[in-house]
């Protein structure tokens, strides 16, 4: 979708924020890095800033920055299919059986929190959840219906991840699966980055190719049927990337709210809140919320590294607030 001038600078605007984040990204941690040395250990060895820079913060700094971009997508589109500023991929149960998928991988010893066996259950999870939430939805079957079926998936999956912690015989496995569903980069390797990067891009690919099709529906379906947009097709190809980029991103992070929710109302009232131009910026806006998180995380005096879901938590929800308060009229119509 061709961006506007307006849009273009903003996306601009955003790439110099994602560029300035990753620096920092790369140089904050328990042992700092100058930037200028982070970069020159990035492209040449520089002894252990390369080590520290290359295995162990690269990583992470990727992962935030695909991860970040995939639930701004994903709540920009979201909330453009439904019509409502309040959607996100939880309403479709999707990030609840992801981590539902790895919890029980946990809880019955099949793999550790590092294995790669736990972000393939998760994104399996994932996609049995949209999987069953399709069929029982059916190919008729509209909006509401859809969302219906997701939050009974989500609430499902939801109550047997607590039940599997709550019956739990080990309690250090307890303690892996409650700390790892608080979300977390840390200790991520090029391995998480290489088996969910796949997921992660498709899902974003598939996202922007919805763009003309989000803006025909804010006339309604009925409207943008009459337009030649096939609703149903939409509708399909929105909820399962949105599944699989959240399964990929619950994978290899767990559970880390509020930044699809947050990202496309900070960037849509920049781009004439068109649902189409939104998907970019969106993107760019979560990765960069992201990045920032994960370097505030490693900022704050700890004995150990505060979760970046936690953190996410306790910025999102007085953001979100703040933006319901003033746009409260335009929420209420929206949700009516």
């Amino acid at each position: 979708m061709p961006l506007d001038a307006g849009a273009g600078r903003l996306v601009a605007c955003l790439g110099v924020l994602i560029a300035a984040l990753a620096l920092a990204s790369l140089a904050i941690g328990p042992a700092p890095i100058p930037p200028w040395l982070a970069a020159k250990a990035l492209v040449s060895d520089q002894g252990s800033a390369s080590i520290i820079v290359r295995e162990i913060r690269l990583p992470r700094m990727l992962l935030a920055i695909l991860i970040g971009g995939t639930l701004g997508i994903t709540g920009a589109a979201l909330q453009g299919l439904l019509r409502n500023p309040l959607a996100d991929a939880s309403v479709f149960g999707a990030p609840q059986a992801a981590a539902l998928g790895a919890v029980l991988v946990l809880y019955f010893g099949f793999a550790g929190a590092l294995s790669f066996v736990l972000p393939l259950a998760a994104i399996l999870g994932a996609l049995i959840s949209i999987g069953l939430v399709v069929a029982i939805a059916g190919r008729e079957g509209g909006t509401v219906v859809l969302v219906l079926a997701g939050l009974a998936i989500g609430s499902l999956a939801g109550a047997a991840t607590s039940l599997a912690i709550s019956l739990s015989p080990n309690p250090f496995a307890i303690t892996e699966i409650v700390f790892w569903l608080l979300g977390s980069l840390e200790d991520r390797s090029m391995a998480h980055v290489v088996l969910s990067a796949p997921f992660l891009v498709l899902a974003c690919a598939l996202l922007l190719g919805t763009g003309p099709a989000l803006r025909a529906l804010t006339l309604g379906e009925e409207a943008a049927a009459s337009l030649g947009v096939n609703v149903g097709r939409t509708r399909l190809v929105v909820v399962a990337a949105s599944a699989l980029g959240a399964g990929a991103s619950v994978a290899v992070a767990g559970a880390i709210g509020f930044v699809g929710l947050i990202a496309p109302h900070l960037v849509r009232p920049l781009v004439a809140h068109d649902p189409a131009r939104t998907l970019v910026p969106s993107a760019l806006a979560g990765a960069a919320l992201l990045l920032a998180a994960d370097c505030a995380v490693r900022l704050i005096p700890s004995g150990v590294e505060v979760r970046i879901g936690v953190l996410t938590a306790l910025l999102g929800v007085p953001v979100f607030l703040w933006i319901i308060a003033r746009r409260r009229g335009e929420l209420v119509g929206a949700v009516a």
